[in-house]
């Protein structure tokens, strides 16, 4: 009697486990093709509107124009443009006379590096009391007795230095100076006018 080879019937993959290994595919080419990428989270992503915030914006134009005004002031600091301004008679009682100790201030701190004073040290004693009495120019409320009270001693150590012809001159800008009570006010006008129109006569005659 011959043998008979009974085989096992093989059984088919059960459909859900073909579900099961289509998701799981499915679900590695999501994650690789269609995840954010895990070094960058979507919180540090930046912006595209890279526009500053308003109030941010006005301080960056406050600062600049402080730095422009200061520039514009600078560039002005020269002896003719500080002969006009005393020469005028106009003026507006809230910045004449801080309008004046810029120019005047710029026009004696240039003075002061030419060769013959740089090496003079009351001079440049002088020249740094000057620019301490004068950067706050721009702070409100701030008074204006100390810039001309610096401007008529650096005046003095120059012509002591190198014009002693003008003493009287200089004498008579420290009587100016110690006059002026450095407040805005209309009785002060005429008085700093004056005291411009002489430093300017004391100016051109060094010059």
């Amino acid at each position: 009697m011959a043998d008979i080879n009974i085989q096992r019937k093989k059984k088919s993959l059960s459909p859900w486990l073909a579900v099961l290994l289509a998701l799981v595919v499915l679900g590695l080419v999501w994650f690789f093709f269609f995840r954010a990428d895990p070094e960058q989270p979507v919180d540090s992503i930046p912006p595209t509107n890279t526009a500053q915030p308003l109030g941010a914006t006005r301080d960056t134009a406050g600062t600049s124009n402080q730095a422009m005004d200061a520039m514009a002031n600078e560039q002005a600091a020269t002896p003719e443009a500080f002969y006009t301004f005393a020469a005028d008679s106009a003026g507006s009682v809230t910045n004449y006379g801080r309008q004046g100790l810029r120019l005047l201030t710029g026009v004696l701190v240039s003075l002061a590096d030419r060769d013959d004073l740089r090496q003079d040290a009351t001079v440049q004693e002088r020249r740094n009391d000057l620019t301490s009495a004068t950067s706050r120019l721009d702070e409100p409320g701030t008074s204006l007795r100390p810039g001309f009270t610096a401007t008529a001693a650096m005046l003095q150590a120059i012509q002591q230095k190198a014009y002693p012809e003008q003493a009287g001159p200089v004498n008579r800008l420290t009587e100016q100076a110690a006059a002026l009570s450095g407040r805005e006010e209309t009785a002060q006008l005429e008085l700093q006018r004056a005291f411009f129109r002489q430093a300017a006569q004391i100016l051109k005659s060094f010059s």
